[in-house]
């Protein structure tokens, strides 16, 4: 049995003495609801660290009470953690269970010796995150993830110990092997009988006894016929399950696994199920703009299907692992995963708190703990992952060879990465006294055998900064894939320095030339975006507080980019889609708008993003000229701006017309509202929390693309307001303020049921006009 704790719940922001004890009064203490990042729920302020974010760290005690069901008076009893950043310290009813410093992976405590039955519980929680200029990027701060109990009889299986492999696929044939854990907690041995099930049939049991305090390792290995495969374009899955039965005991597993052989070809590239396909992937950091990183998955499952829609297929979970509910979702949807433990290891990587590479750097972080903490975190790692079909390979590290930062080579009197801008030239000079590169090679071969420990049946990669020296110093011999950031430059020379290791693009540009690098080289698997999402953090300055790298903004809204990448990737959907800039404006996409708005006569760079083969473009119903993708893969016109209407048509060989239309006229006339989980019934779990899309719209019914319309939140019924976001990283009002303008004429509302099932509605207030969304 699993009980999820998620409220009710007390939390206060500061250090409290004694917080463990369960006598504290606690009533003055805030009251929230698990997962809970209190990082977003506070004010942005420059005297926080940019690089997470301007958002403010602490020490924060959580109190989480509960009860027993009846009849668990035998049984044995587990508190999981998903995830706390970080430093987490666990005690029960005053029992002090121990701590753990990694706020990335999962954690266990065995508390059968601290519960009370037939009385309330205690679970008290410290979380130090004090030094929040820890990371490059926002961490957010508390128990981010889920926490559950796990309730079990004396006799059980160690859940995290199931391990589920696919050996070999043969025409319509698999064989599995599978790995269990048997444990008995009794005074006495017992006997035991396991049994394993997929798709709902039986496969195989086994029996045996089992001494007291002494657990057994059961090993099957069987062969199954006609299920369906699972693949990024078909993602079947099965269910799993095992019963362990010990006399009248009971011990019940069960989850969803896919059937697949994946392999990477060094001349060939990857194949799924033996078909050869790219990997069109996307990095994602873990937070969600006003979530911070306790994101539900129904607010996941809007963004994939919208990356779905983009044409992406493969996700790198940058830099750290992320929430069990994300690699769920990328087991239901589709999405081979690349899946990655550390960004830094024994050497401290530098830290940005005043702007992206604004000198002095601070150097705070995991580097602290990975001397004693790196072989449990692997370990965790590995296993909480390893039976999720979308996870195709596992990363060991990301650019943990950066040059000078902070390990250098005396073969390079100079080392420049690719995110050097400003960088003071002695930064970039060799220096003795920094760790030497080839250290690195020592701690690569101990991860990836750890790795190789707990799962032997995907690839090991990293994702390298500095391939010109890391593939001198023997680091890419660790590994059985090599991953590039931003050096499609190299690709074809060490294709022939190792060609017994394939090559892919963990970390790449938007350019067109590195997509044409993948698709132009059978050997390159393929590429990972920087980045799917903007996210928090890593910005250049206030008053942003993240990246704008992302295809989506943090609300999840579409950027010119997307439908650039859309008309790459995505080869089903016919499209054609409009952007505009000033002339010289730099090549980001990030300077692309939606919008036709500009000076008379200035000179204005159009683009239209689209699969098919050729664009016209139309001003006020005069054509401009029909035009082919140029060498940025877009098409594009130079033309002086006339207020009116900019029109781009592109039609297939059927004849078949699609448009896409900027207006100058696009005041904003009205805001209308969109509720995204119908699926949420009323008398649904408490706590679930609501999207509602907010979109003001112009005369004619088109998103009024330059409207920021102030709207202000109020709510009836069993629901309550979270929070907004419009996706603008300028803006620093409060995540959990009632009112925020729009952004491009959108914005996300946020709002959470209540305890009962009656009527609830959302009433949104703005200057044109009042909408009322019944849930």
């Amino acid at each position: 049995m699993e009980i999820t704790l998620c409220k009710p719940v007390k939390f206060i922001l500061k250090d409290v003495e004694d917080g463990w004890n369960t006598h504290l009064d606690d009533s003055d203490w805030e009251d929230v609801v698990l997962p809970h990042d209190w990082a977003v729920s506070r004010s942005f302020s420059k005297d926080c660290s940019s690089g997470t974010g301007y958002l403010p760290g602490g020490i924060g005690w959580y109190r989480i009470p509960f009860e027993l069901p009846e009849g668990a008076e035998d049984s044995d009893i587990t508190l999981c953690f998903g995830g706390v950043y970080k430093h987490a310290r666990v005690w029960c009813n005053q029992y002090y269970l121990g701590d753990w410093a990694n706020g990335y992976t999962p954690f266990d405590f065995n508390i059968t010796h601290a519960v009370r039955f037939g009385q309330k519980n205690l679970i008290t929680v410290q979380v130090n995150h004090n030094d929040t200029a820890d990371s490059r990027w926002y961490t957010g701060s508390g128990i981010e993830r889920e926490v559950k109990l796990l309730i079990q009889p004396k006799v059980h299986e160690v859940v995290k110990e199931r391990a589920f492999r696919v050996k070999s696929i043969e025409g319509n044939r698999a064989v599995i092997e599978t790995e269990h854990v048997i444990v008995n907690k009794c005074d006495r041995s017992k006997s035991y009988r396991i049994t394993e099930y997929v798709a709902g049939a039986e496969r195989v049991s086994s029996e045996g006894r089992i001494e007291a305090g002494s657990t057994v390792k059961v090993f099957f290995e069987y062969e199954l016929k006609d299920l369906m495969l699972w693949s990024a374009d078909e993602p079947n899955l099965h269910e799993w399950k095992t019963l362990v039965e010990s006399g009248e005991e009971k011990d019940i597993n069960q989850c969803k696994v896919g059937i697949l052989k994946t392999f990477f070809d060094p001349d060939k590239g990857f194949f799924c199920n033996g078909v050869s396909m790219k990997l069109k992937g996307v990095c994602l950091h873990e937070d969600a703009g006003s979530f911070g990183n306790a994101v539900p998955k129904n607010v996941w499952k809007r963004r994939l299907a919208k990356l779905k829609e983009m044409g992406a297929n493969t996700v790198r979970m940058s830099h750290n692992p992320h929430s069990e509910s994300l690699y769920e979702l990328c087991d239901e949807m589709g999405f081979f995963v690349i899946d990655e433990v550390f960004d830094e290891w024994e050497g401290p990587k530098n830290k940005w708190w005043q702007g992206h590479n604004v000198y002095p750097p601070k150097h705070q972080g995991y580097f602290l703990d990975y001397p004693t903490w790196h072989e449990r975190d692997v370990e965790a790692f590995v296993k909480a992952r390893r039976n999720h079909a979308s996870v195709i390979m596992w990363s060991i590290g990301n650019e943990i060879d950066y040059p000078n930062d902070p390990y250098c080579h005396e073969s390079f009197a100079e080392m420049t990465g690719n995110n050097d801008a400003g960088k003071p030239s002695q930064e970039k000079q060799y220096d003795p006294e920094k760790p030497n590169a080839v250290r690195l090679v020592t701690l690569a071969k101990e991860l990836t055998r750890l790795v190789k420990k707990y799962d032997d049946t995907r690839p090991v990669s990293l994702a390298s900064a500095f391939p010109e020296l890391s593939g001198n110093t023997g680091l890419f011999d660790c590994l059985d894939v090599i991953g590039y950031n931003y050096k499609e430059q190299f690709y074809e020379a060490d294709h022939k320095r190792f060609p017994d290791q394939p090559i892919f693009g963990s970390e790449n540009g938007h350019d067109y030339k590195q997509w044409l690098a993948v698709t132009e080289n059978d050997y390159i698997s393929g590429q990972c975006l920087w980045t799917g999402i903007d996210y928090l953090g890593e910005t250049r300055g206030w008053p942003e507080h993240g990246s704008r790298a992302g295809h989506l903004t943090t609300a999840g809204f579409e950027k010119p980019d997307f439908y650039f990448r859309k008309s790459l990737w995505n080869e089903k959907e016919k499209f054609v889609k409009l952007a505009t800039c000033k002339k010289d404006a730099p090549g980001w996409m990030e300077l692309r708008r939606f919008s036709w708005k500009y000076e008379a006569g200035e000179e204005i760079r159009v683009e239209a993003y689209s699969g098919l083969s050729e664009v016209e473009l139309f001003v006020n119903d005069r054509p401009v000229g029909r035009t082919e993708r140029d060498e940025t893969g877009k098409f594009v016109w130079i033309i002086p701006f006339e207020k009116g209407v900019l029109k781009a048509v592109a039609r297939d060989q059927e004849g078949f017309e699609y448009e896409d239309i900027l207006e100058t006229d696009n005041e904003g006339a009205t805001v209308t509202a969109k509720r995204l989980d119908e699926s949420i019934a009323p008398e649904s779990v408490s706590g679930a929390y609501e999207q509602i899309e907010v979109t003001v719209l112009d005369t004619k019914g088109r998103i009024a693309r330059d409207a920021e319309v102030p709207v202000t939140v109020g709510t009836e019924g069993e629901v309550s307001f979270a929070h907004m976001d419009n996706g603008n990283l300028a803006d620093t009002s409060d995540y959990i303020s009632t009112t925020r303008n729009t952004h491009g004429g959108r914005l996300m509302v946020y709002v959470r049921r209540g305890e009962g099932a009656g009527d609830s509605s959302v009433i949104l207030k703005s200057p044109l006009g009042d909408v009322r969304v019944k849930l």
